[in-house]
């Protein structure tokens, strides 16, 4: 099969992408129960947005011929336990470029929500209470970004004018930026006192399940924020759970694990948390900078060139 005969399955109907190549197949599927061809016959699979990890890995048995499979998101997570599926060779690449500005958005508001009191305010005027009082600022705290990737960096952008005391990095490995040092994942127990927000925005992988257990949250100042905008996994839900009731810590979470949050569960009314429903990248930034990749992508793919994101090769 080459690429200017191959099927591409798109979450989108082809006719609403600007700049598709004519020479590929399109063929719409968004996740429903019938396939919209045969997978053997996919080469490109764009896989469904927000639809779980059980849709996104559905037809991967089946795609024998198969050469890219690309995510609408960041984290790869969702797909990879079923890349073992996949024929030697196939390529998986990631959104980097599509979620960052969202992700980085939304991040701000926790903050911003949770140190100046919103979740009260909102009750408050539910209630008909005028709720004054005296709140924490931004300014002048001290931040740890753990996970320093594009949606890390794309963070940092935005505390920017909000004149924060200090932002500290880290990342898998240390590195200099400009912006200056990005520390170790090993560097967390020293950096971790020193924080007034820390900020999760890495990757759930082997190294990051679990990452934000008693010893990490132990570690923190009391007081701390903690803001999680990777994934629900990174945080080990029991012992935040301890921390929220006790009093000693804050938490602002996009992410939770599990996930979706049901009903009855204790984190819902734990004291000092604000929950977002996985929202980070589902705004209106999405669809038009998930369109431009995906016009970009195909384009190279139907001309033979390398693709952008590529974060792993099966064999």
């Amino acid at each position: 099969m080459t690429a200017t005969t191959a099927d591409v399955w798109l979450p989108f109907p082809a006719e609403e992408i600007d700049g598709l190549p004519e020479t590929l197949n399109y063929l719409f599927w968004e996740g429903g129960t019938d396939y919209p061809g045969n997978p053997a016959d996919c080469a490109y699979y764009v896989v469904p947005y927000m639809k779980g990890p059980e849709i996104a890995q559905r037809p991967l048995a089946a795609m024998s011929g198969v050469q890219v499979v690309q995510t609408l998101s960041a984290g790869i997570d969702h797909v990879e336990p079923g890349l073992p599926l996949l024929p030697s060779g196939v390529r998986l690449c990631n959104a980097k470029g599509v979620h960052e500005a969202s992700t980085a958005e939304l991040t701000l508001a926790l903050i911003l929500a949770s140190l100046r009191g919103f979740p009260g305010f909102v009750h408050g005027q539910d209630k008909e209470e005028w709720r004054s009082g005296f709140y924490p600022a931004l300014a002048d705290k001290s931040v740890l970004i753990v996970g320093y990737g594009s949606i890390g960096s794309a963070i940092e952008d935005r505390l920017a004018p909000f004149e924060c005391a200090r932002v500290a990095r880290v990342a898998r490995s240390a590195r200099t930026t400009a912006r200056g040092l990005v520390h170790a994942l090993d560097d967390l127990p020293a950096l971790l006192p020193e924080a007034d927000v820390v900020i999760l925005s890495t990757p759930l992988n082997a190294s990051t399940q679990g990452l934000v257990g008693a010893d990490f949250l132990a570690a923190m100042r009391d007081g701390a924020l903690l803001v999680n905008v990777a994934r629900g996994g990174v945080v080990d839900t029991k012992a935040l759970l301890s921390e929220l009731e006790s009093g000693r810590l804050r938490a602002a979470l996009d992410v939770t694990d599990p996930e979706p949050l049901p009903q009855g569960h204790p984190l819902w009314h734990a004291p000092n948390v604000l929950i977002t429903p996985h929202v980070g990248g589902s705004t209106s930034a999405f669809e038009p900078r998930a369109k431009r990749l995906l016009a970009a992508q195909l384009t190279r793919f139907a001309a033979g060139e390398p693709l952008r994101n590529v974060v792993a090769t099966t064999g």
